[in-house]
């Protein structure tokens, strides 16, 4: 069985920046919830088809590919129809991580879920990294990134898990307040007791 590091983090705490150092100067194959997310509702996936034949074809773009924006409106707008597309995809996205896990090649995977304290899925990690940041510059971050206003980061921030609620479920912690700098010798640490754990484990 792979060793696995799960790794969290709030918005814009530099959770890509984390895992493609880990990836980049140790060979740490990552699986990324994220992207698992996008590929089970690619074009003819099983996801897109249930939620195609749910909101009709209205919901997708000229290409035949799922219309994000018109989606999220909708789920936004009724709860019920988040719970439907919650209850369908979770179960796929979560298989489909699992399966990816089992065909790392690396001395141990990292698991990144943005949302792992939100699903409860720390369950699925031997161990769960933390990138912590304080609030403030997770606000000016999210704002310069993805261009929103200081009201809507916050509004973002609100919807996540609380630092406290994320720390409690840490095992290790990333302080990323910095600029990169101090980043890779925490990783470099991280890295070297992760690779002893990994081969206990065995």
């Amino acid at each position: 069985m792979t060793y696995v590091v799960g790794l969290t983090g709030g918005i814009a705490s530099g959770k890509t920046t984390v895992a493609n150092l880990f990836n980049q100067h140790f060979g740490i194959e990552i699986v990324d919830a994220d992207i698992v997310a996008r590929e089970v509702v690619a074009l003819e996936s099983e996801g897109l088809t249930q939620i195609t034949a749910r909101f009709g074809t209205d919901i997708l773009l000229d290409d035949g590919q799922l219309n994000r924006a018109k989606l999220r409106e909708i789920i936004f707008a009724d709860p019920s129809q988040k719970q439907w597309l919650d209850s369908l995809l979770h179960p796929i996205i979560h298989h489909q991580m699992q399966k990816q896990l089992t065909e790392v090649k690396s001395d141990y995977a990292l698991l990144v879920i943005p949302l792992m304290v939100e699903n409860q899925l720390q369950a699925m990690a031997n161990r769960v990294l933390v990138v912590d940041v304080d609030e403030q510059i997770q606000i000016e971050r999210t704002m310069k990134r993805d261009d929103v206003s200081e009201q809507q980061a916050h509004s973002i921030l609100k919807s996540q898990a609380t630092r406290q609620q994320r720390l409690a479920i840490a095992d290790d912690v990333i302080k990323n307040h910095s600029q990169n700098g101090q980043l890779l010798s925490q990783i470099t640490d991280l890295h070297q007791k992760y690779l002893a754990m990994s081969r206990a484990n065995r």
